[in-house]
């Protein structure tokens, strides 16, 4: 059985690996062949040289993606088949008596680190080369660096206990663990969500509370028309780090907020802030957040559940690449190879979200001005180079968000 699940394995990292590369291909040659011609729905508000550095931005992201690939299908043979987790199992049995609680959350951790430390280059590459070659880097090595201390410092907060609980829930909790590390897991999912405005996102950034002007205005009026109460509208100053603007909602319940980056504040009009506004409102009021909550609960569910099944069994482990069962080996196994064999549900997920976009947009021209929204989506897709001619299977399997000419395209037709 254990060489069964071994090629299963090797066949799902294969299609999963080569679908990708091909994918990126696609949209490299679709971006490139259009790179020399504004749509026409676009040509009298997007100038023909943005168009181009779009086009620039987007294929070298891809490009730069590809590498990621084709890191992520070697790190990941390695740690698996090549022994890699075995061989980081190993390296604290001395220290740590062998399926113990240290021993499981020593291994865990350093498997995080190595897989962050493997993966920095290509972040760093993609700051200080990609972004910085395009106009979009605002970060200095300073602040990066400061930044990775202070993740990883956030990191060690919360993941050390939740992976003690985890181990511990696993080892104590009988047949059905599974469930009550579910319990636990969608727990802690809501309780960072609660404090992630208040103690987590400060620590980053600068939170403006917005009291006076138009912007503040407009969006009190926004606020009372939706009957959406929140804790605050607050600038954030994003520009520090990019000069892409955006726009959010943070929290839950009474910690709820709204962010704006300032450098969305900066390039829209105060009628079109309201207007991406009144869009966010809409994927609160229209009960987004919940419905992924939920089904993100419903996914961990099933996952958790076949894990449950998987780590009595010898053949999993073996299969591979661990020679030593336990707690802590099975959490990780599943955690590396599971999205290997998922990998072909994203477009579900994709298609699932560019659905909500659309119904947050309905939402938003029924509670603030159409045309506003229409130029502020315009601005940004201009502003933040996001190409206006993607591939279409690559953007049927990936993007969270429409195609802007087809976003546009079904504003215009709303009445």
């Amino acid at each position: 059985m254990s060489a069964v699940l071994t090629w299963l394995f090797l066949a799902a990292l294969a299609a999963a690996t080569a679908t990708r590369l091909w994918l990126a291909r696609r949209q490299v040659r679709h971006v490139a062949a259009h790179r020399d011609a504004v749509p026409a729905s676009f040509a009298g508000s997007i100038p023909l040289e943005s168009h181009r550095k779009a086009a620039d931005y987007t294929v070298a992201k891809t490009r730069l993606g590809m590498i990621g690939v084709l890191v992520h299908a070697a790190v990941l043979l390695a740690f698996t088949l090549g022994g890699g987790l075995q061989l980081i199992l190993d390296l604290w049995t001395p220290a740590f008596a062998a399926g113990s609680l240290a021993h499981g959350t020593a291994a865990l951790l350093t498997l995080a680190f190595v897989l962050a430390a493997i993966n920095l280059p290509l972040g760093l590459y993609r700051i200080f080369v990609v972004e910085q070659r395009f106009g979009f880097n605002r970060i200095t090595p300073r602040l990066f660096v400061t930044d990775l201390a202070k993740q990883v410092a956030v990191a060690l907060a919360l993941g050390v206990p939740l992976i003690l609980a985890v181990l511990w829930l696993m080892e104590k909790m009988g047949e059905y663990w599974w469930v009550y590390v579910w319990v636990l897991w969608n727990a802690f999912l809501l309780v960072v969500n609660m404090i992630a405005p208040t103690l987590i996102l400060p620590l980053f950034n600068k939170l403006t509370p917005i009291t006076e002007g138009e912007v503040s205005a407009r969006v009190k009026a926004l606020l009372e028309r939706c009957g959406f109460k929140a804790r605050g509208v607050f600038l954030m100053d994003g520009s520090k780090r990019s000069s892409h603007g955006n726009a959010f909602f943070a929290g839950f319940g009474a910690a709820k907020r709204i962010v704006l980056f300032d450098t969305l504040v900066e390039r829209l009009a105060p009628p079109e802030v309201e207007a991406v506004l009144a869009h966010e409102l809409g994927h609160y009021r229209l009960h987004h957040i919940v419905k992924n909550l939920v089904l993100s609960a419903l996914l961990s569910f099933a996952g958790l559940w076949l894990l449950g099944r998987l780590i009595g069994e010898p053949w999993f482990f073996a299969g591979l690449g661990v020679a030593t069962p336990g707690t802590a080996a099975a959490l990780a196994l599943f955690l590396l190879v599971i999205p290997e064999f998922l990998f072909f549900l994203d477009p579900v997920a994709s298609r699932l979200s560019r659905k909500h976009e659309f119904e947050a947009d309905a939402y938003a021209i029924a509670h603030a001005d159409r045309a506003e929204l229409e130029q502020a989506l315009v601005k940004l897709y201009r502003d933040n180079a996001a190409t206006l001619t993607p591939d279409p299977l690559h953007s049927a399997f990936y993007d969270s968000h429409p195609p802007a000419a087809i976003r546009i395209a079904r504003l215009k037709e709303a009445t």
